[in-house]
């Protein structure tokens, strides 16, 4: 069954985390928590970059563009998955569905692209501290942002728009929670094998691409911070360094578990796709921004400023 004819008639069935009320009941609770925290972390960080003159810099930035990239991953999936577990009829029509998996993909991609990028000015902040003001200017700052945006929705472009050329059945069950590509394809009665290789072939530089240069980044910081002799300095950059590192880590490796293997809907491809769309987007803030010092202060004094206009 073709989109383009049939496209009011078609809807799609989402299986989602579990199909036992009890258990549907403590996950809706529990993702509502943590998407309440994810929009409260990032938006309070974006707000607080944007009023806080002192966050002005490269590297603020970058976390102003990360937080908006998690308010827009979380947003594409986790609504749609609280509405189903509290309703019975879980469907989604097919349009929904590609719109869906065309957010998913470009969130997720351009996000990819940022880590990377965040990770080589980290890099370059720790291993050459006197040439990072020079290194990390604005001119280079901006053009490291929109090639992060330009890849993201290149591999959209190469890939989402096959997607809606696919002929699809009568009947079809997605085991999963949200839609993305490789669950369309599934639902395929059509040879989906382009649409496949495409993917393939958009995702395989870009995963490789973001990949090495976050290793490679994170090869460069561990050999500073193990040639510091101090042992609290040390210890100091190692504290900073290990969270940011795991959450790019697991970000990098979930979805690329998730993207390069066949999809079944079993526990640890759904554990996958939650770590990477729903966990992460909640920690990044926390992690990149709100334990840090000058961040703390800046809403401080951000927030002492929204109070003298109430006195």
């Amino acid at each position: 069954m073709a989109l383009g004819n049939h496209s009011t008639m078609m809807e799609s069935i989402l299986l989602g985390l579990s199909s036992d009320p009890h258990t549907q009941a403590l996950l809706f609770v529990l993702f509502l928590l943590v998407y309440l925290l994810t929009l409260t972390g990032n938006m309070t960080m974006r707000c607080v970059i944007r009023a806080d003159s002192h966050l002005h810099t490269p590297v603020y930035c970058f976390l102003s563009h990360l937080s908006f990239l998690d308010l827009c991953f979380s947003s594409v999936t986790v609504p749609k998955m609280l509405e189903n577990l509290l309703s019975k009829r879980k469907t989604i029509s097919v349009e929904s569905c590609l719109a869906q998996a065309f957010f998913v993909f470009i969130t997720a991609g351009t996000e990819a692209s940022l880590l990377s990028v965040m990770a080589y000015g980290r890099c370059v902040a720790i291993c050459q501290p006197l040439l990072y003001g020079q290194v990390m200017s604005e001119q280079w700052y901006a053009l490291l942002v929109r090639g992060s945006w330009s890849l993201g929705i290149l591999n959209t472009l190469i890939s989402a728009p096959l997607a809606t050329k696919m002929g699809f059945c009568d009947t079809h069950i997605i085991p999963h929670y949200s839609c993305e590509l490789p669950s369309l394809f599934l639902l395929s009665c059509s040879d989906a094998s382009t649409n496949l290789i495409a993917m393939l072939w958009s995702l395989i530089p870009h995963g490789l691409v973001t990949s090495l240069s976050i290793f490679f980044s994170c090869a460069c910081i561990v050999f500073t911070i193990l040639s510091i002799t101090s042992t609290s300095g040390r210890s100091k950059a190692f504290s900073m360094c290990s969270s940011r590192l795991t959450t790019v880590i697991l970000f990098s490796g979930s979805s690329f578990l998730h993207y390069f293997t066949p999809t079944s809907g079993c526990s640890l491809e759904l554990v996958f796709s939650v770590l990477y769309s729903v966990v992460i987007p909640m920690l990044n803030p926390l992690i990149y921004s709100l334990r840090n010092k000058e961040v703390k202060a800046a809403l401080q004094r951000t927030l002492g400023k929204y109070l003298q206009c109430f006195r």
